[in-house]
């Protein structure tokens, strides 16, 4: 089953500010998340319903719908920056 992949707005702000090589991995891992919403060292946050991926040292943290089949991506940043509020 795909999830359709949608990014917030901060998200997509986060994403314009990244280095090229990040931006293309994060790609990858995009496509991949698509196709599976909780990979292999994929970790839920404590105390909030979001989950986290890592590539390199950028995370990627996103919400899962499963009824909606759906993918929110809240945040992508370097893992010192992207757990701070």
């Amino acid at each position: 089953m795909s999830y359709t992949i949608v990014l917030s707005r901060r998200a997509e702000r986060d994403l314009r500010h990244l280095p090229g090589d990040v931006v293309r991995r994060v790609a990858v891992a995009r496509q991949e998340l698509s196709q599976n919403p909780r990979p292999t060292g994929a970790a839920k946050l404590s105390g909030s319903d979001e989950w986290r991926i890592r590539i390199g040292d950028y995370r990627i943290r996103f919400l899962i719908d499963d009824e909606a089949s759906q993918i929110t991506i809240t945040r992508i940043g370097h893992r010192r920056d992207i757990y701070r509020k």
